[in-house]
């Protein structure tokens, strides 16, 4: 293979694995894990300090809680996590998924933390 065919191939399959790097959907089954990177740190009622811990992910995946989580507040804009799928809740009306519960591990501070999807379970508030 020429060495003009060999950076093409390398170049295609870099952009492959940083497009699917970027790309991992949420996890859909308990104890599934995928990789994604932090979108953004936030409190669960926007501008409202002390009302507890909430994430983004680029992944369009979300944490929040009411009670502020230090290893979430440690944590950065672009750092990489993996994201497990812990908990789904059962007996939901149909089309109200709210209530999973995701495990994240930063992979920059080490720290871990379990939050749900949604201030409400499925079927609350």
């Amino acid at each position: 293979m020429s060495d003009r065919k060999q950076l093409l191939l390398v170049v295609v399959l870099s952009f492959g694995i940083c497009a699917a790097a970027r790309a991992d959907d949420l996890p859909t089954r308990v104890g599934d894990c995928v990789s994604t990177t932090i979108k953004s740190i936030e409190t669960r009622l926007s501008g409202t300090p002390g009302s507890g811990s909430g994430v983004s992910f680029e992944n369009d995946g979300y944490q929040v809680g009411y009670d502020t989580v230090p290893a979430i507040e440690r944590s950065r804009k672009g750092d990489p996590v993996r994201m497990c799928l812990e908990s789904v809740p059962q007996n939901c009306p149909k089309g109200d998924d709210r209530g999973r519960v995701y495990h994240v591990t930063n992979l920059r501070t080490h720290q871990s933390w379990s939050r749900p999807d949604s201030s409400h379970s499925c079927g609350g508030a």
